[in-house]
C-alpha cells in the first residue's frame, strides 16, 4: 500500500500507542511493520493498520507473533528493504 502515506499513518498510530519498532515499504508493494509492546496495544495497532489512512485500500493484514527483541527504542520509518 504505497503512495498514500501509509508508513506515516502507521508511525503516528504506533507512537500514539507507545509501541517501538518500524514500518517500511517492500519492493513488491506491500508494507511491513514490526511492533513491540504490550499485546493489547499491538492488537489495537493491527486494527488501525487494517483501516489505513483515508486514501488507502488495505487488502490484508497478516500478523506473526514473535518474541520481543528489545532492540527498538522508538517507532520509526525505514527506507530500505531488508530481512531482519
Amino acid at each position: 500500500m504505497q503512495g498514500v502515506g501509509y508508513r506515516d499513518y502507521a508511525q503516528r498510530r504506533a507512537q500514539r500507542l507507545g509501541l517501538a519498532g518500524y514500518v517500511m515499504n517492500l519492493k513488491d508493494g506491500r508494507v511491513r511493520a514490526r511492533a513491540e509492546g504490550p499485546r493489547a496495544l499491538i492488537e489495537a495497532f493491527v486494527r488501525e493498520l487494517e483501516k489505513g489512512p483515508p486514501l488507502s485500500r488495505v487488502a490484508q493484514v497478516s500478523v506473526r507473533w514473535l518474541p520481543p527483541t528489545g532492540r527498538f527504542a522508538a517507532f520509526g520509518i525505514r527506507f530500505a528493504e531488508f530481512e531482519p
